[in-house]
């Protein structure tokens, strides 16, 4: 992720460290986040579509420009596009979860660590 990204996304969060409960309250600020309704037996996933157009650019930029510089996040929007994800949509989850990470990064004031952020998905599978 560039410097000037990673500047937005954090301008844009502010600097406030009590106004994210968690990573969920983070996420859906940002609004990557899905949406679930659950009736009955009908249950539906939906995108946000209210959110901060700011923040969710810096996000969808950083997502893109993260494929080809951590191995982790390929690995994890490969595997999206493998079960039939869409492009744009496996772009959204992965913004989703460098939300989380970036989070967890800033309630434990520790950098981020590619091994650490991905450790739960085990090791990739070395490129032959």
């Amino acid at each position: 992720m560039g410097p000037v990204i990673g500047a937005r996304v954090l301008a844009e969060f502010g600097d406030d460290q009590s106004r994210y409960a968690d990573a969920r309250a983070r996420k859906n600020y940002a609004g990557t986040s899905p949406i679930t309704r659950a009736s009955g037996r009908k249950k539906t996933v939906l995108a946000r579509y209210v959110h901060n157009n700011r923040l969710i650019d810096a996000l969808g930029q950083q997502a893109f420009s993260a494929l080809n510089s951590s191995p982790g996040a390929r690995a994890y929007y490969d595997d999206l596009r493998a079960r039939g994800t869409g492009h744009r949509a496996a772009l959204r989850q992965l913004a989703n979860r460098l939300v989380g990470i970036l989070h967890g990064c800033l309630k434990t004031g520790t950098r981020y660590d590619e091994t650490t952020a991905w450790s739960h998905r085990g090791q990739p599978a070395a490129a032959a």
